[in-house]
């Protein structure tokens, strides 16, 4: 893999933040003198900001790298830091959720509210036997019960896995069984595009015998929520309804305090291996710079301000910037169900007018889905609410970023584009809104605190003007702590590189430009970002190889205008099935195929069905040459590949 990384992007535009939002932004330039000056101090301040029931007097404890230990010796509760302590301040008439239904229907959470809930949840699931250090899948859709759930797990010192409601059977199953979950907790179904998704058969099927493999064990109960009232099969002594024994349950519960480093959830992300990584992140740390980022880059006035982040729960972004740093920062923000375009290509922005949505987060996917759909349909809603739009998943191409400052900014609201990921669990490169002249397309500085390099292979900078591998060259509170049940899997990903220099690679190529600022170049393994979704190539070339046409797939990810990056699969076919069958309509049973076993966001957009794939002698697929395929260039250099002529029989292929 090289590290040196051509950009073919020369961006000029500059804008700085108006006189008036500086005058009044909570990140100001002494967020970043007070962190160079001593950056463990800095963060003990940011940490001292949320609620210890028993004060910390360590920091940082890096004895044990790549395995860090932050605020050790305290102890915290999350969930009272999100609710309880909002309440006792005066705060309980505060709106947490202004939830809206796809349909319409709509319901206001206050602070008192969501603490009521999160309570009774809490002694319900004491009673099902759920206590610290217990994990509990979630696969449910955005409805108030799937932040009530995260919180009632948090608030008993048990882990949380949440899991996208777009994900198969199979999917879930694989995490529940990583986890060893004793609990779901679920719903009929869910509003997607007009219809209800169903969601408790993919549970039950989950739970059920899978290709062999035997029922489920660790599960004792699911817990259900009536949303779609669509028919389910019910489970007697398994199953129970939320409405049942949630309301029933006692609303006195007191938050125990458990330490920083208390396991809060894991998080399963695509690997480079077939098998899902589950990331796991604690406690004190975590909440410390997701409440920290979430007030100083989206410049957060919890008193005045409606936020919007439009991202799913089962994602990263849902966890840090619906839950847990809103919440903490007793935030009012909008939750919606439904997807950007039902029942009506404006119905963001008929939301954003409605509520008077004054920051809007959301990923570059959708802008791009809005660009292509035209100005005339956000233009038909009064927007002047808003006041500052983030962007976040992946890398904004200036057209984009330029769309959204003009058409749904105004020209005046400024863009915070950030960078993070899952394994990060906070921002970690962005603009501050009020201080930082930003550049389109640029996610720019690291935020106060963090210590980022653009580096060559062997770990020396890039220096400004060049491209290369970008590192966090320090521990940073959000940090992931293992992946779930393999810690050498977590020193060998994310650590083994830059080993001797005891970096983190994140595994995404980047450039700095002549002002030192950061400009995200894309992966550099093949883990793709389709619609600001990470997906392994080697999953969904499992899931191909497991239809029973296939013999061989290879996915690479293809350049997308709407998504980012769109899945192309070249799939070569089983002699025995075309012996028996015509390949006629192949392409669209494997794409269907896809679709169930991971989930719809996997899909291919192409599917070539080919006689070959370029493989080096010893046996690696060279997905660089499909992905020049792909994306209609020029095919790069064949030299390396045991039979040269296979590009040219592809591309014939292909066309």
């Amino acid at each position: 893999m090289s590290s040196q990384i051509d950009h073919l992007l020369n961006e000029n535009r500059k804008f700085a933040p108006s006189e008036s939002f500086g005058a009044n932004a909570i990140g100001t330039v002494g967020l970043y003198e007070h962190a160079r000056a001593d950056r463990e101090a800095f963060w003990a301040q940011q940490a001292r900001d949320l609620h210890w029931h028993k004060p910390f007097t360590a920091v940082l404890d890096w004895s044990n790298p790549p395995f860090a230990k932050w605020f050790d010796d305290g102890e915290l509760n999350v969930a009272y830091n999100c609710l309880d302590r909002h309440v006792e301040a005066g705060n309980g008439d505060r709106v947490a959720l202004l939830w809206e239904g796809e349909p319409g229907d709509e319901r206001r959470i206050t602070y008192a509210e969501l603490t009521d809930e999160v309570k009774r949840l809490a002694n319900v699931l004491t009673g099902l036997g759920i206590g610290q250090g217990d994990r509990v899948a979630i696969y449910l859709p955005m409805i108030p019960e799937a932040v009530a759930s995260m919180l009632a797990v948090a608030r008993l010192g048990a882990i949380h896995s949440v899991v996208f409601g777009g994900f198969s059977a199979d999917s879930l199953r694989s995490r529940i069984d990583d986890a060893g979950a004793k609990l779901v907790i679920t719903a009929d179904g869910g509003y997607r595009k007009g219809k209800v998704s169903a969601l408790k058969p993919a549970v039950d099927m989950a739970l059920a015998d899978r290709n062999g493999s035997g029922a489920q064990e660790s599960v004792e109960h699911v817990l259900v929520v009536k949303r779609g009232e669509n028919d389910v099969d019910w489970t007697e002594g398994r199953d129970l309804w939320w409405h049942d024994v949630v309301p029933a349950a006692s609303k006195d519960h007191e938050a125990q305090a458990f330490p920083a480093e208390n396991p809060l959830f894991i998080l399963y992300t695509s690997g480079t291996t077939g098998k899902p990584k589950g990331i796991l992140h604690t406690s004190g740390g975590y909440l410390t710079q997701a409440t920290f980022t979430n007030k100083v880059v989206h410049d957060l006035h919890p008193e005045t301000d409606v936020y919007w982040c439009t991202a799913d729960i089962g994602w990263v972004t849902g966890h840090s910037y619906v839950t847990y740093g809103p919440l903490a920062n007793g935030a009012t923000q909008v939750l919606f169900e439904g997807t950007p375009d039902s029942p009506h290509p404006g119905r963001w922005w008929e939301l954003v007018e409605k509520y008077g949505v004054t920051i809007l987060y959301t990923a570059p996917t959708a802008i791009r889905s809005f660009m292509k759909l035209g100005r005339a349909i956000p233009k038909k809603f009064d927007l002047s609410s808003l006041r500052l739009l983030g962007s976040v998943g992946e890398p904004i191409n200036p057209e984009a970023w330029m769309w959204y400052r003009e058409i749904i900014g105004n020209n005046l609201a400024p863009i915070v584009d950030t960078w993070w990921q899952t394994e990060t669990g906070a921002i970690m490169i962005s603009a501050l809104p009020g201080v930082t002249e930003t550049k389109p397309g640029s996610a720019q500085v690291p935020v106060p605190g963090i210590s980022i390099d653009v580096v060559n292979e062997d770990g020396t900078h890039v220096g400004n003007g060049n491209g290369g591998l970008l590192v966090v060259t320090e521990p940073w509170p959000a940090m992931l702590r293992g992946i779930w049940g393999d810690p050498e899997r977590f020193v060998e990903t994310y650590w083994e590189k830059f080993h001797a220099q005891g970096f983190y690679f994140a595994g995404d190529g980047a450039r700095l430009d002549d002002d030192g600022d950061v400009w995200f170049l894309g992966r550099v393994d093949d883990v793709m970002n389709v619609s600001g979704h990470r997906l392994s190539t080697t999953e969904i070339e499992s899931a191909i190889v497991g239809h029973d046409a296939t013999a061989e797939a290879a996915v690479v990810g293809a350049s997308d205008e709407t998504t980012g990056q769109a899945v192309v699969a070249f799939v070569i076919i089983k002699q025995s099935y075309l012996d028996a069958h015509t390949p006629e309509g192949l392409g669209h049973s494997i794409r269907s195929w896809v679709g169930e076993q991971i989930g719809p966001i996997a899909r291919p957009r192409d599917v070539y069905i080919v006689n070959e794939l370029p493989k080096t002698r010893s046996g690696k697929i060279m997905r660089r040459l499909l992905r020049d395929v792909a994306e209609g260039r020029e095919v790069g250099d064949t030299t390396t590949l045991a039979d040269t002529a296979v590009m040219s029989v592809i591309s014939a292929q292909v066309k």
